[in-house]
């Protein structure tokens, strides 16, 4: 069987397509599985995506580039390669990309999970000859709860807080995990407010039609606001900086699924982990693999080789492919802001 993709120093190259996916430079013609920014930079002459993500992927890029999207599940057809978007579940407007090729069929998955999520599409199962994987949580030990129960326990969290009188800060990747946190919290026992890089991403997701409860940006919060009673979501790059002092008294929590790892909440200095990702864990991760009938499997992003040997020893051809990320990231890569709120 031909390669249909290979990987060249800008990122994965169609070649019969003369197209990039998730390149890691500018390139000419981009094809983005989703808008989070180790899957998308700026720069490029022409973007596709779906067209849940076109506002993400614009507030990534600025306005740099042509934008064009596809509808879930339509066809295109580029220089002979027939091109679909599927669902991938990770966050809104994210997508699995399909390649149909001489009869060869390839599936760029980018990042995914198998969780229920309000906030975006679900996982749709796509068969396929070669499944090219993340593997973020590429390890058996990497199990997640319910996500109730994590919603259960950020509840009764902030409602301690508000028992002595702190503020509750819990940091969220900006894009994705915020929306789904906020979608989680569907009867919030206080006020909301949220760092400026969350609200943008809350605008674009109530854009779409996703509901989620009101949020009031920081910077609009009423003279005299009581702290001590509010939740604030705000990006891991806070953490620690200026921009918490006005807030008094608080306690810090950090939802990601790194906390699952003994040590992760101590290293950051944070009072709560809460165990919750938006990528697959061990049991998804496999059990995805094995729906969509692939006999050759790439792995990228994150810990590749553990899964590498695991697929291997089950009689797959498998095989760790170069990504931009190596080792443990974020779980959106260089996800964090340093910029200030609008």
């Amino acid at each position: 069987m031909s390669s249909l993709l290979t990987v060249s120093p800008k990122g994965l190259y169609c070649e019969a397509g003369a197209f990039h996916i998730d390149p890691w430079c500018p390139v000419e013609r981009a094809l983005i599985t989703h808008a989070h920014s180790d899957h998308v930079c700026a720069g490029s002459a022409n973007y596709l995506s779906v067209t849940d993500g076109v506002g993400a992927l614009r507030a990534r890029i600025g306005d740099s580039g042509s934008v064009e999207s596809l509808r879930y599940g339509e066809m295109i057809s580029t220089n002979g390669v027939h091109v679909s978007f599927h669902p991938a579940g990770h966050i809104l407007g994210s997508a699995q990309i399909r390649l149909e090729h001489q009869g060869e069929v390839w599936v760029v998955s980018g990042d995914y999970k198998l969780d229920p999520d309000p906030t975006c599409t679900p996982f749709e199962e796509v068969r396929c000859h070669v499944f090219v994987t993340e593997s973020t949580f590429g390890l058996p030990i990497y199990r997640w709860r319910a996500e109730s129960e994590i919603f259960a326990e950020i509840g009764r969290w902030w409602q301690s807080n508000r028992e002595t009188g702190k503020a509750s800060v819990l940091f969220v990747y900006p894009l994705g995990k915020a929306q789904r946190v906020l979608a989680g919290l569907n009867e919030p026992s206080g006020m909301i407010f949220t760092h400026g890089a969350v609200e943008r991403y809350n605008r674009i997701y109530r854009e779409i039609g996703v509901r989620l409860p009101e949020t009031i940006p920081v910077s609009l919060a009423p003279p005299r606001t009581d702290w001590s009673r509010a939740l604030i979501l705000a990006p891991p790059s806070c953490n620690g900086s200026p921009w918490l002092r006005r807030f008094g008294r608080i306690s810090t929590g950090f939802v990601s699924g790194w906390m699952r790892i003994r040590g992760a909440r101590r290293r950051r200095s944070l009072d709560r982990g809460f165990v919750l990702s938006d990528h697959a864990d061990w049991p998804a991760l496999t059990r995805a693999i094995d729906g969509t009938g692939a006999a050759r499997i790439w792995v990228t992003h994150g810990y590749r080789a553990p899964l590498v040997r695991w697929l291997t020893e089950r009689g797959l051809e498998a095989v760790a492919v170069e990504t931009r990320f190596e080792g443990e990231q974020d779980e959106s890569g260089t996800e964090s802001v340093t910029e200030p709120e609008p």
